[in-house]
């Protein structure tokens, strides 16, 4: 006990949104403290990380499409859930490392939010992860219910409360009242997903072949869910798929969200069967009290918009969408003695 307590003096606890694209750290009392992309760059056919380690977050995601047969990029998450334990392990212990100022005596408590329809092997995947880089304590929280405290919903109290995140590999819609999840989907469509079609799109339309970072940044820069007051156009810089040389293409908003209207409707699905499922006094609460996005595809231009058309609800994007996940894991330890918080987790001694 007492050797706890002097090892707590040394360390930070810490809320982590372990996310498909981005890692979110965010530390008691500071806010968010490291946002980096979720992936490393490693010795092909290894899980040996470049330079001495810290080919991680920014630094390997500048590598990616650029690499020499050497070297492989690798994002160790995918659909919100690891695929790659130990380069996830060594992404983690970085991340920890970093906020800590490389101090090798920590080990924070760690509050980590997770998909709400992962498997239990997954979540223990997560754990053993987040043990072996050092936390001594591991909480898991759904990632709706931690978006809901970021954004500041009254999830304890008995009323309806309606999340939805799109993330990079999971978009979670939830219904939130007295603590815990009511009615939910969780579907393996998001941010990513909506990049391929970008690059699926590009291929089957002008011949021309694009990277992921190509495709992310046409979603962000003229991407949208709904019509535009003013349509836009950007150059797309590629491998013409023919010729095998370099080329570029000019793409339209109208074109960008033809592209991204598939998986933008399994996203609208998935808020109406949560709907479909919610009982009525609930359903009356949202009347009035609508729901909030958030998570980075919340920015997608009139997804708000388009979802409202769709439900007849009010729809609010939360402030700063794409930190809520990670600032309710943050906010969630420094409450955890108030009724019902320690009940909506699950802790490593389950």
């Amino acid at each position: 006990m007492f050797l706890n307590r002097l090892v707590g003096l040394f360390s930070h606890d810490m809320g982590i949104d372990l996310g498909t694209a981005n890692t979110l750290v965010c530390l008691v009392g500071q806010g968010i403290v490291l946002s980096e992309p979720s992936v490393v760059a490693v010795k092909r056919g290894t899980s040996q990380v470049l330079d001495n380690g810290n080919a991680v977050g920014n630094v390997a995601k500048q590598m990616m499409g650029k690499t020499p047969g050497s070297i492989q990029v690798i994002r160790p998450m995918r659909d919100g859930v690891i695929t790659d334990f130990e380069i996830t392990r060594a992404m983690l212990e970085y991340f920890i490392r970093k906020v800590h100022g490389r101090s090798r005596f920590v080990s924070p408590r760690v509050v980590i939010a997770v998909p709400s329809g992962i498997t239990p092997v997954e979540k223990q995947a997560v754990i053993d992860s987040a043990h072996r880089a050092g936390a001594r304590k591991v909480f898991l929280i759904d990632e709706p219910k931690a978006a809901g405290i970021g954004v500041g919903l009254p999830i304890l109290e008995p009323v309806g409360n309606m999340i939805v995140d799109i993330g990079g590999g999971t978009t979670e819609v939830a219904v939130i009242s007295l603590g815990d999840i009511v009615t939910r989907q969780s579907v393996r469509i998001a941010g990513d997903d909506m990049n391929d079609a970008i690059i699926n799109y590009m291929k089957r339309t002008y011949n021309l072949l694009i990277g992921e970072p190509s495709a992310e940044a046409v979603k962000i820069e003229i991407g949208s869910a709904a019509p535009l007051e003013k349509e836009l156009t950007r150059a797309v810089k590629g491998r013409d798929l023919i010729a095998g040389i370099p080329r570029s293409a000019t793409i339209t908003s109208e074109e960008v969200r033809e592209a991204l209207s598939e998986p933008i409707q399994v996203i609208l699905d998935a808020v109406k069967r949560t709907l479909e499922t919610t009982d009525p006094e609930l359903s009356a609460d949202l009347i009035d009290r609508g729901m909030t996005l958030c998570g980075g595809g919340a920015l997608l231009r009139g997804i708000d918009r388009l979802i409202a058309k769709e439900t007849g609800l009010a729809v609010r994007i939360a402030e700063d969408p794409l930190t809520a996940v990670a600032r309710g894991t943050a906010a969630v330890l420094e409450e955890l003695d108030r009724p019902g918080v320690a009940d909506m987790l699950e802790s490593d001694e389950e």
